[in-house]
């Protein structure tokens, strides 16, 4: 990126996209899990559906939080790939007609995060500032487990 605005704003942005994804798929595993805000059924203990909603909901809230995100993030990126696979694939080959598009999208959106990381706004990135010593991070910089690369100098 050649923009200095858009490389400035980069890394915040990137924290918006995984909140707000983040906060999309913690509906899917409180749904799942507590029947709320769409009343589901709760899966028996320890079944497929069980995990999958114990992943959605302790995966999104860490991601949402933007700790350990990066596991996190590969996790769910895997959940989703296998979903796809499991309960959508089958039925046919074009994700429109097969109602798996939405899978798609969070296993590949998660499968950056996982190696972009949480951004600025999380609080690996507050850990990072914490173990490197300095109370902020100068503009341009950032610490590992963020998306941004520091700025030579």
């Amino acid at each position: 990126m050649t923009d200095p605005i858009a490389r400035r704003l980069a890394p915040h942005v990137l924290s918006i996209l995984r909140i707000a994804v983040a906060l999309c798929f913690l509906e899917h595993g409180t749904s799942r899990l507590f029947g709320f805000p769409l009343p589901m059924p709760t899966p028996p203990l320890f079944t497929l559906y069980w995990f999958a909603g114990a992943i959605e909901f302790v995966g999104g809230l860490l991601v949402l939080a933007g700790l350990f995100t990066r596991p996190a993030a590969l996790i769910m990126s895997g959940e989703m790939a296998f979903a796809y696979f499991i309960s959508h694939f089958p039925h046919g080959f074009f994700p429109i007609l097969n109602r798996g598009d939405a899978a798609i999208l969070y296993c590949f959106v998660f499968f950056y995060v996982a190696f972009a990381g949480p951004g600025p706004w999380s609080i690996d990135a507050w850990l990072g500032r914490r173990r490197a010593g300095s109370p902020a991070v100068m503009q341009g910089d950032f610490p590992a487990g963020t998306a941004a690369v520091p700025r030579r100098r």
